[in-house]
């Protein structure tokens, strides 16, 4: 209640009755000092519209300084080591010849766990930054891909090993870094 009053507080304390004033109800200064101060006329909740009206003190009133730039979409950027890659990319990357494990991340924007899935692989990519590959692939731009790779929920990993002998491993939901670290180097 304190931030929408608009008077001086010095006037409110030069008006305040002596503390006898408080222990007996004979006093009827007492009341109006507490009805004055809790019935203003430029209330926000009453059902008169004052022609100019005040407007209180909030967070989204104020003028806000950017600190820095705001990030640019998809929570990708250019310098993370995971990079997003379309499904011909990732086809490529499949059949091609590699000596490191590659680890496919579906990922939506939208999605809580695949944003907290995307920095637990960031710290993996700098981790393992010579002993595997790690790329992303968005279900919103990749909808048939996602389709066809069978993707029901997010985030979906898929390991794939150097060796074609090798089956895939798939994960789906939000799964621990160790758990991806026993993975990596236990089942590649």
């Amino acid at each position: 209640m304190a931030l929408f009053q608009t008077h001086a507080s010095s006037r409110m304390i030069a008006s305040i009755p002596p503390m006898s004033a408080f222990q007996t109800s004979a006093h009827p200064i007492a009341i109006s000092y507490f009805s004055r101060k809790t019935h203003q006329e430029n209330s926000l909740f009453s059902s008169t519209t004052p022609a100019a009206k005040t407007i209180p003190f909030s967070p989204s009133t104020q003028f806000r300084r950017l600190l820095c730039k705001p990030p640019q979409g998809k929570h990708v950027r250019r310098d993370y080591l995971v990079k997003k890659l379309s499904a011909e990319g990732v086809q490529e990357l499949v059949k091609g010849e590699r000596t490191v494990p590659l680890i496919i991340d579906f990922y939506a924007t939208w999605c809580g766990p695949c944003i907290l899935m995307a920095q637990e692989l960031e710290m993996l990519a700098v981790e393992y930054e010579k002993n595997a590959m790690i790329v992303k692939v968005d279900t919103d731009d990749e909808y048939e891909f996602a389709q066809d790779m069978q993707v029901r929920g997010l985030p979906t990993l898929f390991f794939i090993s150097p060796d074609p002998n090798k089956d895939a491993i798939r994960t789906e939901g939000l799964i621990p870094i160790q758990m991806m670290r026993d993975i990596l180097d236990n089942e590649m």
